[in-house]
C-alpha cells in the first residue's frame, strides 16, 4: 500500500494559502517550551524506530527539546485520546498508527475522539509491513505448516500482537478469514512484549510490525513464515510475502504518521512537515529505515493524509465486523 507522493502541482496550490495564513504571535514564537510527542505505544517497537532519531532533527531545527512520553493502552487508543484533548498549540503532537484512527472506531463503541475532526494531520514517517513469526526452533517452518496446525484444531494456534485493535491483530484476525482458520489472539501492551511471550514458549506466533522483530530474525531467535508486504523486504530477504503463499488479499502496511491536536497553526504544520520531509530524504534515514523493513509513504499534504486514513478507516472496519473482533 502506497500514498502518492506530494506533487509539484500540490505545492504550487497550497502556497498562497500559506502565504495568506496570518503570523499569530504564538505562531512566532512556537516553540516557547519542550514540545511533547505521545507515543500511544510501550517502547521499543514501530514508533519508537520512526520517532526517537527524527526528535534529533526537531530539536536542532527549534532548539527546543522534543520529548517523547509512551502512554500505551487499549490498542493505542489511551494515548491518542490523550492528545485530542490538548491545546492547539504545537507543544503536544501524537505518532500514531493504524489501530487507533483506523480500527478503534469500529472497535469501540465509545472513543474520546473522531480521527476524521479531532486531529491536524502533519506528515507521513513511514510504512511497516505486518510479520507473521513463530519461535525460531518452532516445528512450524513455514506458513502452510502454521495453517495446517491451525485447521487441526481450532484456537490451538495462539498469536500475539501490539494489543486489541492494533494493525497486528487486525492482520492477523484477516489471515484467519482467507485462510478459514480460527487463530487465538493473545494482546499485548508492545511488540516487545509480544516477542518475549514468544521466546519464553508461552504464544505460538505473532502477527505484528516487522520493524522489531528484524534483529530477533536475524539472530534465528525468531522465524518469520510470511510478511505482508506486497514484494519482499530488503530487511528480511529469505522471509516470503502473503502473497506468495497464496493470500493476497492479507496485503497490508503499519503507516505511521504525526499529527497533533485539531486546529493546529498551519504555519506550524508546514514547518514541522518541512523537517519531516528533510529528515525522511536524508540517505541515512533511508538506510535506517530500510534496514528496519520500514517503507517510504511519501510526502502527501495534510487533506490527503485525511483521506487516506478515512479509507482505511473503512477497510479495517470490515474486517473487524467480519471476524468479530470485541475489545478487552
Amino acid at each position: 500500500m502506497r500514498i502518492a507522493r506530494l506533487s509539484r502541482r500540490s505545492l504550487l496550490a497550497a502556497a498562497p494559502a500559506l502565504l495568506a495564513a496570518p503570523a499569530s504571535a504564538q505562531t512566532g514564537a512556537w516553540p516557547n517550551r519542550p514540545v511533547r510527542i505521545i507515543n500511544p505505544y510501550g517502547p521499543g517497537g514501530t514508533s519508537d524506530i520512526m520517532v526517537r532519531p527524527l526528535t534529533e532533527k526537531l530539536e536542532r531545527a527549534f532548539g527546543r527539546p522534543f520529548i517523547i512520553e509512551n502512554k500505551p493502552g487499549a490498542g493505542g487508543s489511551v494515548g491518542t485520546a490523550s492528545v485530542a484533548g490538548e491545546r492547539p498549540d504545537g507543544h503536544t503532537l501524537l505518532v500514531t498508527n493504524t489501530g487507533p484512527l483506523a480500527v478503534a472506531p469500529a472497535l469501540f463503541r465509545s472513543l474520546a475522539y473522531d480521527p476524521r475532526r479531532s486531529f491536524s494531520y502533519i506528515a507521513m514517517l513511514g510504512g511497516a509491513p505486518i510479520l507473521c513469526a513463530v519461535k525460531g526452533d518452532s516445528p512450524h517452518r513455514t506458513l502452510a505448516d502454521y495453517l495446517a496446525a491451525a485447521k487441526r484444531e481450532a484456537d490451538s494456534i495462539t498469536f500475539g500482537s501490539s494489543g486489541i485493535g492494533s494493525a497486528g491483530h487486525l492482520t492477523g484476525s484477516l489471515f484467519g478469514i482467507e485462510a478459514g482458520a480460527s487463530l487465538l489472539h493473545i494482546p499485548f501492551r508492545s511488540a516487545a512484549e509480544a516477542q518475549q511471550s514468544i521466546l519464553g514458549g508461552n504464544t505460538i506466533s505473532l502477527w505484528d510490525s516487522a520493524s522489531p522483530q528484524v534483529e530477533a530474525v536475524k539472530a534465528g531467535l525468531l522465524r518469520g513464515l510470511a510478511i505482508t508486504s506486497p514484494q519482499r523486504v530488503e530487511a528480511l530477504p529469505d522471509v516470503p510475502t502473503v502473497a506468495e503463499a497464496g493470500f493476497a488479499a492479507v496485503t497490508s502496511t503499519n503507516w505511521f504518521l504525526l499529527a497533533g491536536p485539531a486546529g493546529l497553526d498551519p504555519q506550524v504544520v508546514a514547518r514541522l512537515r518541512e523537517v519531516v520531509a528533510e529528515n525522511n530524504a536524508e540517505a541515512a534515514t533511508r538506510t535506517r529505515l530500510a534496514a528496519a523493513a520500514i517503507v517510504d509513504l511519501g510526502t502527501p499534504p495534510p487533506n490527503e493524509i485525511q483521506a487516506f486514513v478515512a479509507s482505511e478507516g473503512e477497510r479495517w472496519g470490515r474486517v473487524v465486523r467480519t471476524a468479530g473482533v470485541q475489545p478487552g
